[in-house]
């Protein structure tokens, strides 16, 4: 059973969609794709610095786009249509819900879109921030957290939990880490997931509703609890609610062991969600495919590994 997977923000780099433009046929669908989200995408996947990919309203439309385009590439000569299964991480989950056919791409991207501006400005409130947390022992880095006046914001499993909240709060917490913890300065321009995003939740309430929605064609996965979600209108409350509330990637990891995943493949820009699948989910098969040069090797993962439930 092959899951394909779409990292969240903060995994964006300078450059990382240059290679892809090269294959025919990307550029195009990027340029239609600029024109629905209102960004220059080739631009920002190519010659924009960090600081300017680290813009939320940019990140995100930037990320899903990139995914969505990649993974059009790879199913072009793919032996099946579709993945057995799909899961995003954050702001990856509107990549997971087009590929899964509950949303067209360009309805994903005006909610990205929307969604971006939103926490956005919801950001620009409060100075906020997030920082990963790696290693240590889980009960005790939850306990700091809690202490500090944070929120674990994602819990990603591997021995990985990302702490949010106010700058002056995250300042005081690296003074006094968890013992045995390391802490690394997420490139992210705000608290996500937590409470300080709830003018964003209230934002796409109002937007949300009028999305045109099917029911999965694949198996879809939940960040909120890693629920498989079967209808359509639900995974998309859920993503609208999801803004506030912590990503439980631990918990989607754990659900793709009791499904019995046996394969997956992470969209670009790739590294950091097969990076905790090889710490967490033994003997599954990965491929990061972070360039097109990875594309032979994840095809080779599908024909070995669907099941034909979408083919």
């Amino acid at each position: 059973m092959i899951l394909v997977a779409s990292p969240g923000q903060g995994a964006q780099t300078p450059g990382f969609l240059e290679p892809w433009l090269e294959i025919p046929g990307v550029a195009d669908r990027l340029a239609w794709w600029s024109a629905v989200t209102g960004l220059d995408l080739v631009r920002y996947g190519t010659t924009a610095d960090a600081e300017e990919i680290r813009d939320t309203a940019v990140a995100q439309p930037l990320l899903v786009a990139a995914a969505l385009a990649a993974n059009e590439v790879l199913y072009a000569d793919a032996d099946a249509d579709a993945p057995d299964a799909v899961a995003g991480h954050s702001v990856g989950e509107l990549a997971a819900a087009a590929i899964a056919g509950v949303l067209s791409p360009e309805a994903a991207l005006v909610l990205v879109r929307e969604r971006g501006r939103a926490m956005a400005e919801a950001a620009a409130v409060t100075e906020t921030g997030m920082t990963a947390v790696l290693g240590g022992d889980a009960d005790e880095v939850l306990a700091a957290i809690d202490k500090h006046g944070l929120t674990a914001a994602n819990v990603n499993g591997a021995g990985q939990v990302v702490a949010a909240g106010t700058v002056g709060n995250l300042a005081e917490f690296a003074e006094e880490p968890p013992a045995k913890a390391r802490l690394r300065q997420l490139s992210v321009a705000g608290a996500f997931h937590t409470e300080h995003m709830a003018p964003a939740v209230d934002a796409l309430r109002r937007l949300a509703p009028g999305a045109p929605v099917a029911d999965p064609r694949a198996t879809l996965l939940q960040n909120r609890d890693g629920a498989v979600v079967e209808s359509g209108r639900d995974f998309v409350g859920r993503l609208v609610e999801q803004v506030s509330a912590p990503v439980r990637w631990d918990a989607c990891m754990a659900t793709m062991r009791e499904l019995g995943v046996t394969a997956i493949i992470e969209l670009p820009p790739a590294g950091t969600l097969t990076g905790l699948a090889k710490r967490e989910l033994k003997g599954v098969e990965l491929v990061a495919l972070k360039t097109p040069a990875d594309l032979d090797k994840a095809r080779e993962l599908i024909a070995a590994h669907t099941t034909g439930r979408t083919a």
